[in-house]
């Protein structure tokens, strides 16, 4: 519960601490120096850029050419790519994330004959280079007046007092756990450690019934309760979960139809105030093959599903759910019109079977105007560009969206091509 909170609430980004003490359960890797590679141009100096100067006289930025912007932000790893406000910004970016974060890079640097590889030693107390927040800078191809990018840092509301009784509860289509549990870098302990959830609902485990228990084994200390839906159609293909740590009254598995139940898409869980289901809806795949049975028979009988659990308690549904519903929702609409995800047929599904229905889009509504994307395809540069579509979603039922504080977007959060998404949920 919020009001009870017992993991550490770091707003770091990464953390280093005590390895020792973060090899909980094999969710963190054993090796004690973590090697990032920063490519950068043969014939580009690679000493450090002198930050402090930068925060004595704002004015040595402003005064630096095109050429020499580009060349400074490459020496430090960052994208060099724009015009010359978005290099000066990029570059007052990082000198002011390196100055306040009081970073300090122990580099090691490896020479070839065409590039220079910098190697950052991630050791306890060093962090690696920080790039460029492209998510903060508005992305869109035809934006409307007044939108503006969605920025976490100014954007979520201060955190609640102790004597608040809440929960917190985040979802992420992770793109295949066990791949993400063997990447360096953010882990689900950390996830853990800086945004303290209550429940985590994963979507595109890609599990097999046979690993789930060696899973389990891996899950942080305080999140016992965890459940599990794998496909069984279609092996390490699809699947969703809920990991909480508070112990649900009850749990479901699917819609209760076989014709639905085959790919492990839903998992609900029941708390004392609220069903919770962490769903991954069908994608409508290469030539909408699966248009028709996504739109004709899924989304009505989900729509159903919760409407049926929603005659005794509140329902929240989240995750991936395939739609970037409005034009707002993702970066080039008219390019999309008949991609999987943005059909019209989806779109206008999406209204009719959920919104329509009396659930609300709790980012939506907290943001009205705001670009925030959660997905973003690797074949177009990933989240570099922020060329981005909002897929996941917390809907709730209206009998408690006014209990919302705060539904927000992790796009900082890597390791899949979809970020985290959370909601802080007033008891």
């Amino acid at each position: 519960m919020g009001s009870k909170r017992l993991i550490s609430n770091s707003s770091l980004p990464v953390s280093f601490e005590d390895k020792k003490e973060k090899k909980l359960k094999g969710l963190v890797g054993t090796n004690s120096t973590s090697e990032k590679v920063v490519v950068k141009e043969n014939g580009v100096k690679s000493s450090s850029v002198e930050f402090e100067r930068f925060k004595d006289d704002p004015a040595r930025i402003e005064a630096m050419t095109v050429q020499e912007l580009r060349a400074t932000l490459r020496s430090v790893g960052v994208p060099a790519k724009g015009c010359k406000r978005d290099l000066l910004n990029a570059l007052k970016c990082f000198a002011e994330k390196k100055i306040d974060g009081g970073m300090v890079l122990d580099t090691k640097r490896k020479v070839s004959s065409k590039i220079v590889h910098e190697v950052v030693n991630a050791d306890e107390g060093v962090m690696p280079v920080i790039q460029t927040e492209p998510w903060t800078v508005l992305a869109h191809k035809k934006p409307q007046k007044g939108w503006i990018p969605y920025n976490p840092k100014t954007m979520r509301p201060p955190p609640l007092t102790r004597d608040t009784r809440y929960m917190k509860l985040m979802s992420w289509n992770v793109n295949g756990l066990r791949a993400l549990l063997k990447l360096e870098g953010f882990s689900a302990l950390q996830l853990s450690q800086r945004e303290n959830f209550d429940v985590l609902c994963l979507q595109e485990t890609k599990l097999q019934e046979k690993d789930v228990e060696n899973i389990k084994q891996c899950l942080i200390d305080g999140y016992e309760n965890s459940f599990w839906s794998c496909s069984v159609s279609k092996l390490g293909y699809s699947g969703t979960a809920i990991i909480s740590r508070v112990k649900p009254l009850s749990v479901r598995y699917g819609l209760g139809i076989s014709d639905h139940d085959s790919e492990g898409r839903l998992v609900m869980a029941e708390f004392d105030s609220f069903y919770l289901l962490s769903g991954y809806v069908p994608n409508s795949g290469d030539g909408l093959r699966r248009l028709s049975y996504r739109v004709t028979q899924w989304d009505p009988s989900l729509s159903n599903y919760i409407k049926e659990l929603e005659k005794s308690k509140p329902v929240i549904l989240t995750g991936d759910l395939n739609c970037a519903h409005e034009e707002i929702d993702i970066y080039n609409p008219a390019g999309n019109k008949r991609s999987a995800g943005f059909t019209d047929e989806e779109r206008q599904s999406f209204g009719t079977n959920f919104l329509s229905r009396g659930f609300v889009d709790t980012f939506r509504r907290q943001h009205p105007g705001v670009v925030g994307y959660t997905y973003w395809g690797y074949r177009h540069g990933g989240r570099k560009t922020n060329r981005g579509w909002r897929l996941d979603y917390f809907l709730v039922s209206e009998s408690i969206a006014d209990k919302v504080y705060d539904s927000y977007i992790l796009s900082d959060v890597g390791g899949s091509d979809h970020c985290p998404v959370g909601l802080i949920l007033k008891l």
